[in-house]
């Protein structure tokens, strides 16, 4: 039998699929979508003529290196080659046409990497700017990203299929990143400003070549599709599983205990002594030694301090720095948080540490106040050495520490997505409370507690002393009340 008669035979025993009807809201979609994202995207192309400063245009195309880096990494960590979980659990161990099976699935990841070239084309004729005729640079760097795009997804399914493949994309995306740290220096700019006013011969030139490229890998990707291990399929498809599952119940934080789940599963558990301090400072050493047992985790996050430095050249306003240093102290907060994530899921067993809740809480506060407030730090100090923010403002990190670590650790507690909570209507349209409550937990007490350091990083006051004295009011008063409002008898805090 042929995948498409085993496809046919599960098709007529099930919903009717391709009648007139679904035709018919398929195209009323797409000219609905058209409809919607037209004028904005035709006003947006409209804008991009003219020149760029070099600065920007470096830190521009740093953006859109690191954006495709990061698409290429997800494509990794996804599979990128995978099949829904009732064709993984049967068809994939029957001796069907492995790359007819795994067919349908390598073109879907072909027009994703479609819409993701697209997309970065648009962003690096932000970058470069458009000096010249700009319907030719438009096609030009569209034909260019959409190329790239198609040739690191093909790449990615031959990772998956080869170990040498996958050092090969291990190489790529190392040359991503150096390449973006220098597009950020000033030696770039020389190069970048030649790029963006080269005649049109050139960058069409170098679009042929990574078109070629990109047809060569996409040929060798569809015949490696026969050769990746079962084991790897499976292994991606129960992933893709538990992802749509999380995004169908609207539960993403079932997401991060998949991940711990498999973390530990993978590896082998022994008996330790506990460190000899006191009894809270003891049960919060377990998350200081899992941070120190993922050192390339931890390099990474400390390189990512420099991304609000980026977004300063870009030409970021304060406001917008100031937020994004908030949002991603905070990511890095709660990285520090597992502990406290099994005690608020597991209460029973945090009561036989024989530790209250309230000491507990406050020795699990000191790991997300250190990395949060560091992280924090650095950013405002790579953000200052780029003229975006005064010289000053990195003081706002240390009397901001408590409040990310308060709003990391409410975070940690909070339950599942309440799906009981009514809907709103609005003139967008309609807007479920329930996940939009569990998201702003955790990030609405960091932003009231932070409010003073975002103020002060905004107005850009002449002297941020009495800002700083706010700042450290409201940050210990955050975290105070996550302290009190935690119940002693170590029961989670609805």
């Amino acid at each position: 039998m042929s995948v498409r008669s085993v496809r046919a035979f599960v098709r007529a025993r099930g919903r009717a699929r391709g009648g007139l009807v679904d035709r018919y809201v398929s195209l009323f979609g797409l000219c609905m979508l058209v409809a919607v994202l037209g004028q904005p995207l035709s006003s947006a192309v409209s804008g991009l003529s003219g020149t760029v400063e070099s600065g920007r245009m470096g830190a521009g195309v740093a953006l859109v290196l690191l954006a495709f880096a990061g698409l290429l990494a997800v494509a990794r960590v996804a599979g990128p080659v995978m099949v829904p979980a009732a064709e993984a659990s049967w068809l994939l161990m029957s001796p069907l046409n492995r790359r007819r099976l795994l067919g349908r699935t390598g073109r879907v990841l072909m027009v994703v990497a479609l819409v993701a070239g697209l997309l970065l084309g648009l962003g690096l004729l932000a970058a470069l700017g458009a000096p010249g005729a700009l319907v030719w640079r438009l096609l030009a760097a569209l034909a260019l990203a959409t190329a790239a795009s198609v040739a690191g997804m093909a790449l990615a399914m031959l990772a998956q299929a080869s170990p040498v493949w996958n050092a090969w994309l291990t190489g790529v995306l190392a040359a991503l990143l150096v390449l973006a740290v220098v597009a950020v220096s000033g030696q770039a700019r020389t190069a970048l400003a030649a790029a963006a006013n080269a005649p049109l011969p050139a960058p069409a030139a170098t679009a042929s070549a990574m078109a070629a490229i990109a047809a060569v890998l996409a040929r060798r990707a569809w015949a490696s599709l026969a050769a990746i291990p079962t084991r790897l399929l499976l292994t991606a498809s129960t992933r893709a599983g538990h992802v749509s599952n999380a995004a169908v119940t609207l539960d993403p934080g079932a997401l991060s205990w998949i991940a711990e789940d498999n973390h530990w599963r993978a590896r082998k558990l022994t008996s330790r002594r506990w460190p000899g301090l006191p009894a809270p400072l003891a049960l919060a050493w377990q998350d200081w030694v899992r941070l120190g047992r993922r050192p390339w985790r931890l390099a990474a996050t400390a390189a990512s301090a420099a991304l609000p430095a980026v977004f300063a050249q870009a030409g970021a306003a304060p406001a917008v720095l100031g937020l994004v240093v908030l949002g991603g102290a905070l990511a890095v907060a709660a990285s520090g948080t597992s502990g406290a994530r099994r005690d608020a899921d597991n209460p029973a067993l945090a009561r036989l540490t024989g530790v209250g809740r309230r000491p507990a809480l406050a020795a699990r506060a000191l790991l997300p106040a250190l990395v949060g407030g560091t992280w924090a730090g650095l950013a405002l100090a790579g953000v200052a050495v780029v003229g975006g923010l005064p010289s000053g403002m990195w003081w706002f990190a240390l009397p901001a520490a408590p409040a990310l670590a308060a709003g990391a650790l409410r975070m940690a507690r909070r339950g599942p997505v309440d799906h009981s909570m009514p809907v709103i209507d609005t003139p967008g349209g309609a807007v479920p409370t329930g996940p939009l409550l569990w998201a702003a937990t955790g990030a609405d007490l960091a932003l009231l507690g932070c409010l003073p350091a975002v103020v002060a990083l905004a107005t850009g006051p002449a002297a941020p002393g009495g800002f700083l004295a706010a700042q450290a009011l409201t940050g210990l008063a955050a975290l105070a009340g996550v302290l009190l409002r935690s119940r002693p008898d170590g029961g989670p805090r609805a």
